[in-house]
């Protein structure tokens, strides 16, 4: 799908589709998303999934899985173009869409204003939330020690996401608006969907579904969870 672009190229197109973003405020969330990739270093093949939850109570309902083949390399501020082509095959493959999708990755949170769950929620038409493990860009300081503490991100006076702290002296992930979602409600959404775990629940079960499907365990597909299983 981008395999021929170049980096300038692409960069160009991440500043046409940031022109499409919208944020407006959800209403009625019952389920929530999670999306994320696996891949063998050296491979050309990704592994990418989509796990569905209940909101607010975090209930497994079911999963997808695909694989896809690209050749386009890994840098910083292009992340989508190597993960939503392959997020798009799964994608195609649910049949009742969730209402916000949660990617492993930024959103506005991005020099272009446009990181995977951006360029992902435009080509959608889908709500979506960025929840990165690490900061692309903007002007970070940490927020407190405490679990929930937050700080604002910004860059040139701008509030792009937040930093947040989801467990107690830990690493903070940081929170963004992907698009048809406001920062501020974002941030408020993965408040809930946090465990026990650094990672809120929807990203951090896709990551282990992903793993075991590269490494064999789990076949691609559409697959309902026939007993629902309550993560918290």
């Amino acid at each position: 799908m981008y395999d021929h672009y170049t980096f300038e190229e692409a960069a160009a197109y991440q500043i046409e589709l940031a022109k499409q973003l919208k944020f407006q405020q959800l209403q009625n969330i019952e389920t929530i998303a999670g999306a994320d990739i696996s891949f063998n270093k050296n491979s050309d093949t990704m592994y990418a999934g989509i796990v569905i939850l209940t909101y607010p109570d975090m209930v497994l309902r079911s999963f997808s899985l695909a694989t896809y083949e690209t050749s386009f390399p890994y840098k910083p501020g292009f992340l989508g173009f190597k993960e939503v082509p392959a997020l798009l095959k799964v994608w195609d493959l649910i049949p009742v869409k969730p209402d916000v999708v949660v990617l492993d990755g930024n959103g506005i949170l991005h020099p272009r204003r446009m990181g995977v769950a951006s360029h992902f929620g435009v080509l959608t038409h889908q709500p979506t939330i960025g929840c990165a493990k690490s900061i692309l860009y903007g002007n970070n300081h940490l927020p407190d020690k405490s679990k929930f503490s937050t700080t604002e991100i910004k860059s040139n006076g701008e509030i792009l996401g937040y930093a947040l702290r989801t467990k107690d002296n830990n690493k903070p992930v940081y929170i963004s608006a992907g698009h048809l979602i406001t920062s501020e409600q974002a941030l408020a959404l993965i408040k809930k969907c946090v465990g026990n775990y650094r990672i809120p629940e929807p990203t951090r079960l896709i990551h282990d579904i992903v793993n075991d499907f590269r490494t064999g365990k789990l076949k691609a597909g559409f697959h309902e969870v026939s007993a629902p299983l309550t993560l918290f």
